[in-house]
């Protein structure tokens, strides 16, 4: 059956605005982040959702929020659930990003953020989180794909690029260079067969 699958990045949050690490942090959204969602909903109009998932962390659920009294709609069903939380960097948590490549060098900074397989101290690498979001996909959200239904899922930038990676077939190597802009949706068409068939990122 055909079905449609919007995924969202929360709206810029108080430490993305401080260069920061957030990770599991549970920060707010700023001004300029709920604006970011409002304007996500706005892109979303005409759409029609069944379920809505989302991580545990309020950026994700606020944004959530916003989207949905954007659209109109305040009864649907919401899947909170810490899988589809942010990856957790560890150490790196609540460190100035500027700051952290000064102190450990620019190359192995932007190993522990942007290659797949390696973790920051005390952290996640982009596989664990990968696979986190995938048992949860897998068991949770594809079932009612294939029944039909429309999902909306808000959640995180690496939670979704790991999410991406499954959707889209993304390399190892080309995600290190994928980046998922705040509030802009990314909108899968699902055919009868289950395969995807077109993905638009609406970007206005």
């Amino acid at each position: 059956m055909k079905s449609q699958l919007a995924i969202v990045r929360h709206g810029q949050s108080a430490y993305n605005l401080e260069n920061k690490f957030t990770g599991e942090i549970d920060v707010d959204l700023t001004p300029q982040g709920r604006e970011e969602a409002v304007m996500c909903g706005r892109k979303l109009q005409g759409m029609r959702f069944n379920t809505c998932f989302t991580s545990v962390l309020k950026r994700a659920i606020e944004t959530l929020d916003i989207i949905l009294d954007t659209i109109g709609e305040k009864n649907l069903p919401i899947c909170k659930d810490a899988a589809l939380n942010e990856r957790n960097y560890g150490d790196l948590q609540g460190l100035n990003k500027a700051e952290t490549a000064e102190k450990y060098g620019a190359r192995q900074v932007n190993l522990w953020r942007r290659s797949f397989d390696m973790a920051p101290p005390g952290g996640e690498s982009l596989k664990q989180t990968q696979e986190r979001v995938l048992k949860y996909y897998y068991a949770q959200i594809e079932p009612l794909l294939q029944q039909g239904k429309n999902i909306l899922i808000v959640a995180h930038g690496n939670s979704l690029r790991a999410l991406m990676m499954h959707l889209e077939n993304i390399s190892e190597e080309a995600i290190a260079h994928v980046e998922l802009l705040t509030g802009v949706p990314r909108v899968y068409d699902f055919d009868e067969s289950g395969k995807i068939s077109n993905v638009e990122h609406k970007t206005s």
